[in-house]
């Protein structure tokens, strides 16, 4: 069984972004329920299928498999929420953070993300962080497609 521990935060929008490497990336969700979400999703000129389980802390179970684009488009039409956002990457000590910078209805939303071994795993916070959003359930990806960020109030 695959574990994916992950924390998330809000992100300054003056975030030094130049000179990153980034992915573009589109996802659509075949079930949004929370106890078990699938995502198809095509980050550059790959495609995957993911299958996630019921998040519990920061913790929970995920499985994903490299798919043929063709199927992973041909899925993405089968989706009624789809997300597309530019993925920059950040090293910073031991972490690797990945920085969302969401588009369309999800536009002005900045988040990032960084993946641990263990939940109680200190990290050091780079200086753009502005929030801790890990246990709220409307920056979950799988959220966002239902109640993007600009419907807000």
């Amino acid at each position: 069984m695959a574990k994916e521990i992950e924390r998330k935060f809000i992100v300054s929008k003056d975030i030094p972004l130049e000179g990153l490497p980034f992915s573009n990336i589109e996802q659509g969700y075949l079930s949004t329920d929370p106890n078990k979400t699938v995502r198809v999703r095509i980050k550059d000129n790959k495609a995957f299928l993911t299958v996630k389980g019921k998040t519990e802390g920061i913790t929970r179970e995920e499985f994903e498999y490299e798919i043929p684009v063709k199927d992973a488009i041909d899925l993405l039409n089968m989706t009624s929420y789809k997300i597309k956002k530019r993925r920059y990457y950040y090293k910073n000590l031991s972490h690797l953070w990945e920085i969302d910078i969401f588009e369309d209805e999800n536009k002005g939303l900045y988040l990032a993300e960084v993946e641990l071994k263990t939940s109680s795993e200190k990290i050091v916070l780079p200086e753009w962080i502005l929030e801790e959003v890990s246990h709220d359930e409307r920056y979950y990806n799988s959220q966002l497609c239902i109640t993007p960020f600009t419907s807000w109030d």
